[in-house]
């Protein structure tokens, strides 16, 4: 009985730890149930009066503008970020790690800088350039930098991978005349996976709940993704709707948590597996 003690107080730690991690999601979950007429009066975490009437505001669209359609952009948005992060951020670890070009280590060191620079020193001469070339108001100044490898820090998370991969497996690949490319799609790619998939399940979460660069870039209420459909919500009418606005929080952190979810099992695999060889 005695060696059963701390294994119990063990898990009630660990369920008492979760439970304070998981209290604000359950209270927005239960406070997108009440009615306007109870916030500020109830104080307490269950609604008196659970209602499902935010959840159908929200649905009913917001400024003319169907909800579905704020979805559709953050979604656009979080896929493309997915796709040009993957596909540039590794194309470029693998130049920095692999291929030996005059000045490399002067370059893979200024990168390294750019993470020293905060968002908010590059936003004028970014939105200057944008503009000059007519790109206001379109996706492309949100997108256009996942295509170029401008994210330092995913670029040198897949460096480390890489420089982690045996040199060997590139060397067998050469002798059978392979050339960078096919290294690269064959046997790099594969092995980096766990880099391939955390870079994923990032990009896509800070695109998805990215505020500034939308708010910068973007003017027609018809593109705005979520994070701007919310301050649209609050400011139509001269009071707030703190239920539809946390009813359409809660709509807007479903597709988040259910990409992490999803991703999670892939990226626990592959690190399991990383250490492998053969």
């Amino acid at each position: 009985m005695r060696r059963h003690i701390p294994t119990a107080l063990w898990i009630v730690g660990i369920l008492a730890l979760t439970a304070v991690v998981l209290y604000p999601l359950l209270w927005m979950v239960s406070a997108s149930l009440k009615p306007n007429s109870e916030f500020g009066s109830n104080q307490g975490f269950f609604p008196e009066n659970p209602t499902f009437d935010n959840f159908v505001k929200v649905m009913q669209g917001i400024a003319g503008i169907p909800t579905w359609k704020f979805f559709l952009n953050s979604l656009i948005l979080g896929v493309g970020a997915v796709i040009g992060t993957v596909i540039s951020s590794s194309m470029a670890a693998y130049a920095f790690s692999r291929i030996n070009f005059r000045g490399s280590k002067i370059l893979f060191a200024a990168m390294i800088g750019t993470l020293l620079l905060p968002f908010h020193v590059l936003i004028i001469p970014q939105y200057i350039i944008f503009r000059n070339l007519g790109l206001i108001d379109t996706f492309w100044p949100l997108l256009a930098g996942k295509f170029l490898a401008t994210e330092a820090f995913f670029v040198f998370l897949m460096v480390q991978f890489i420089r982690n991969l045996p040199r060997e497996l590139d060397e067998a690949a050469r002798i059978d005349g392979c050339g960078h490319g096919r290294i690269f799609l064959s046997i790099t790619l594969p092995l980096i996976k766990p880099a391939l998939i955390t870079s994923s399940i990032f990009a896509f979460i800070w695109s998805w709940n990215d505020f500034l660069g939308p708010l910068l870039y973007l003017n027609s209420p018809d593109k705005y993704p979520l994070p701007l459909a919310l301050r649209i919500f609050n400011d139509q009418t001269s009071t707030s709707d703190y239920g539809a606005t946390i009813a359409i929080s809660v709509l807007a952190l479903l597709p988040v948590m259910l990409f992490f979810i999803i991703f999670q099992r892939f990226l626990v695999d592959g690190v399991a597996t990383q250490g492998l060889k053969g």
